[in-house]
């Protein structure tokens, strides 16, 4: 919003002497953000002053239109001599008032202007443009003033041409719409420098007459709860849009397009009104306000042809949809260079329906940000007064006795406000008189008692509760006021056992040298289809993009995608994991009950919304393609990574979780989108908590992966918090090592022959590691040979040899009852 300060002076007696620096203070100060204030008398430097034109001639033998003029510029030269320039422009006779800057003088963007030989004449000076002095981008000639006006050579034309002003630039809060306004900085400004304001919004306006200045249908009281119109005919075509609107327009980044139009975009500058202007003759019979049909079309007055949504509001006539309502006209209604019959229009239309509208169109007019962010509705029909009154006496015509105003008010609204809660909320002693005072300078009718009944103004739809009655205290009584003293922080108990145990786990996957990486939680069905997932996930009601619309199941399509990319940008050895949220469908479909925020929900809404919720546990995955873990080099030739280093990644995430290696366990399994042949069912106490291994050939191929790509996804959910550790016992007696060789059947796992040796062993048996798996020659087929190195060790005493050999004995003892086992070379 860019407006001038004399047009601010128009409602608010601010001081002649204040400053940009007190203005940039005082906006900032009420929380309105400043992109600039630009004062424009420095905007042109040097003289700048009224001139006479005395001579005009016409220099030959060039290109373009050249004239050598001599120009009366009274004393201001310090001669009183003519004054010659050499001027392009012909729209301008001798005996002109023009503007003239003299030689020392500079125009906007650093021109500096002097005397020179130029087209065989010395120019001392220049005959300026309205572009040139920057108040528009005006360039068909330069600034001839009306002969009428009162002005003498030589007098400065700063005044004249609009450059005595100041330009304030700001960029109002989303919630705030009435700041897009004079009336609304005005207002704002009163509130800081405590002067008087004269509200235009409460200026005198007839209301509606028993006949309509045209048939009015509301179809849709919900989208647009209010139109007002009059109809002005005999206008005069021809009639010019004055300067002084011409200047503020300009100023405010509108173009000026003629009378009625700037007429419609002056008021709402002015007021915060948004209006539109229809040219009378060009409706076919009555209007009609409703929503559009879906897929109707409409061409607005940039000339593109838009589909309608359902959503979407519309003006209608006889021929259909004439204007998008409260966005943008339509051409066949549209204000023509030969209107002479003007019907203007001011309503009030939904908030969120015009801001969906704008998004869905990408048409983002002046009026359409005002709507979204909330207008006066009592504006509709001060703002048609205020526009017929400019058109009748700028543009001539009659305005029509009837009156439009189809009004559907809305129930009226006030908010109960504890005068002690500013205090408690903020920190400053604010008296209720002080609290009744401020709201009721915003604009809020303030009934007094033991609680406030406030009720907020028709401007300011933003107070909804308590908080923003607060927030309005705070801001007119003086952000700066306010102590800036942190809050201290209660004292709490840390993180939180499943906190620690994520923070656990991603650090001895990165210390494994795998990478994380947060991936979004978006996928598409030909994703999970692709990976043999189902596809009956959660789907977004509104998702950022329409080619994944699902929430994800699995960790592993979001994961491998960027392990994809990783791949395509040269990398060759990729390890990642990812710590996140999975969502599975909740257990009830269908409509949620709606919990309000009036109270506290009881335990049984609360327990039927729950019920609706999606499902979401914590999962961990890894991926790896390549060496990442074991990279070649000088030092040897590297390894790629397999399925066992999946496996190990579920492992050593367990071991972070704090879980003892004797209640995990790893058998053979089958499940998408794994290897049949190389995926490992991770148990823990014998549930299966996740897999790990290397990914089908399929899946790799369809997945455009290296052959071999590996995979581990657990569900930590699953996997039971640790209680408190026990610190370990450290025995100072020697161990007895002995190593034992079983062969037994190729189909047994080694873990479960693991968990027998333990079994069998006893409690003298401290650790068992495989480090030898063995098939060929001396093994019979079908057969293996399993190496595990037993380590026994007693707490009280040191070990004999035939204890060590009995407790190896019975556990090997029990592998082979249970599996068959005989000891190697036995």
């Amino acid at each position: 919003m860019r407006v001038g300060l004399s047009w601010l002076r128009e409602f608010v007696a601010l001081p002649e002497s204040v400053t940009a620096a007190e203005l940039d203070a005082a906006l900032n100060d009420l929380g309105i953000e400043v992109e600039e204030i630009v004062d424009q008398r420095e905007t042109v430097r040097g003289s700048l002053v009224v001139g006479r034109v005395l001579t005009v001639e016409e220099l030959t033998g060039f290109k373009k239109p050249i004239r050598f003029c001599t120009v009366d510029v009274g004393a201001a030269n310090g001669t009183g001599e003519p004054q010659e320039i050499v001027c392009g422009a012909t729209n301008f006779v001798a005996g002109d008032q023009v503007v003239v800057i003299l030689p020392g003088g500079e125009l906007p963007g650093g021109f500096q202007i002097g005397a020179r030989k130029t087209y065989g004449h010395m120019s001392a000076g220049m005959i300026c443009s309205a572009r040139e002095l920057g108040i528009s981008d005006e360039h068909d000639g330069i600034i001839v003033l009306p002969a009428e006006l009162a002005v003498a050579p030589g007098d400065d034309a700063r005044p004249i041409v609009g450059l005595d002003d100041m330009l304030i630039d700001v960029t109002p809060t989303p919630d705030r719409g009435y700041q897009m306004s004079v009336r609304g900085l005005a207002r704002e400004l009163a509130h800081s420098f405590g002067v008087p304001f004269t509200d235009p919004g409460l200026a005198a306006a007839p209301g509606a007459t028993s006949g309509d200045a045209w048939d009015i249908v509301i179809d849709d009281p919900a989208g647009c709860d209010r139109f007002a119109a009059r109809l002005v005919r005999g206008v005069d075509p021809a009639a010019a849009t004055p300067d002084f609107m011409a200047r503020r327009l300009t100023a405010a980044g509108v173009r000026v397009l003629g009378l009625p139009i700037d007429i419609t975009n002056y008021v709402m500058l002015e007021l915060g009104q948004p209006m539109h202007a229809f040219d009378a003759d060009r409706v076919q019979g009555a209007l009609v306000v409703r929503r559009a049909a879906e897929g109707e079309k409409l061409t607005t007055l940039d000339g593109v042809t838009r589909v309608l949504a359902a959503e979407d509001m519309v003006i209608c006539d006889d021929s259909g949809p004439i204007s998008l309502a409260a966005v943008m006209g339509g051409q066949t209604s549209e204000v023509a260079p030969e209107t002479t019959s003007v019907l203007f229009e001011a309503a009030h239309w939904d908030p969120v329906m015009v801001g969906r509208t704008a998004r869905r169109h990408k048409l983002f007019s002046e009026a359409a940000k005002r709507w979204e962010r909330g207008v006066d509705r009592e504006l509709c029909l001060v703002g048609v007064e205020r526009a017929v009154n400019l058109l009748l006496e700028y543009g001539g015509g009659k305005a029509g006795d009837e009156i439009t105003d189809a009004n559907y008010p809305p129930e009226s609204f006030s908010l109960s406000l504890d005068p002690g809660l500013p205090t408690r909320l903020i920190g400053v002693n604010y008296s209720p008189e002080r609290v009744a005072e401020v709201l009721t300078e915003v604009g809020c009718h303030v009934a007094i008692g033991d609680d406030f009944l406030v009720t907020p103004p028709s401007w300011r739809p933003d107070l909804l509760q308590p908080a923003d009655l607060v927030e309005e205290v705070v801001r007119l009584d003086g952000l700066d006021k306010v102590p800036s003293v942190l809050p201290i922080a209660p004292p709490g108990n840390g993180l939180t056992p499943q906190q620690r145990r994520r923070r656990s786990i991603g650090r001895a996957l990165a210390e494994q040298g795998y990478v994380e990486a947060i991936c979004n939680p978006f996928v598409s069905a030909a994703a999970l289809t692709s990976l043999g997932l189902p596809t009956d996930a959660v789907r977004l009601a509104n998702p950022l993009s329409d080619e994944e619309p699902l929430l994800r199941t699995s960790l592993l399509p979001p994961l491998l995608t960027t392990l994809k990319r990783n791949l395509g940008r040269g990398q060759r050895d990729v390890a990642l994991f990812e710590l996140g949220l999975v969502f599975r469908a909740a257990a009830r479909q269908g409509v949620p009950p709606v919990l309000t925020i009036a109270s506290r929900p009881s335990e049984e809404e609360w327990q039927a919304a729950q019920e609706f919720v999606p499902h979401q546990p914590y999962h961990v995955a890894v991926v790896l393609a390549g060496s990442p873990l074991e990279p070649a080099g000088w030092w040897g030739a590297g390894r790629a990574a397999d399925w066992s280093d999946a496996i190990q990644a579920a492992r050593d995430t367990l071991a972070a979780a704090g879980l003892d290696a004797a209640r995990v366990s790893v058998a053979a399994a089958e499940q998408a989108p794994w290897h049949p042949g190389r995926c490992a069912a991770i148990k823990v106490d014998g549930e299966i908590i996740g897999y790990a291994g290397e990914l089908h050939p399929a899946v790799c191929a369809e997945q455009d992966l290296p052959k071999r790509t590996c995979a581990m996804e657990l569900d930590l959910d699953l996997v039971p918090l640790p209680g408190v550790t026990p610190p370990p016992v450290l025995s100072n007696f020697p161990p007895a090592l002995i190593d034992v060789a079983l062969v037994l059947p190729q189909e047994v796992p080694a873990a479960d022959v693991e968990a027998a040796l333990r079994e069998g062993a006893g409690p003298l048996l401290e650790s068992v590691r495989l480090f030898d798996v063995y098939t060929g020659q001396g093994i019979d087929p079908g057969q293996k040979s399993l190496a595990y190195k037993l380590v026994f060790r007693a707490q009280d005493r040191t070990l004999t040899g035939e204890e060590a050999v009995a407790a190896r004995d019975a556990a090997v003892a029990t592998t082979a009852s249970r599996f068959g086992a005989v000891l190697r070379g036995a």
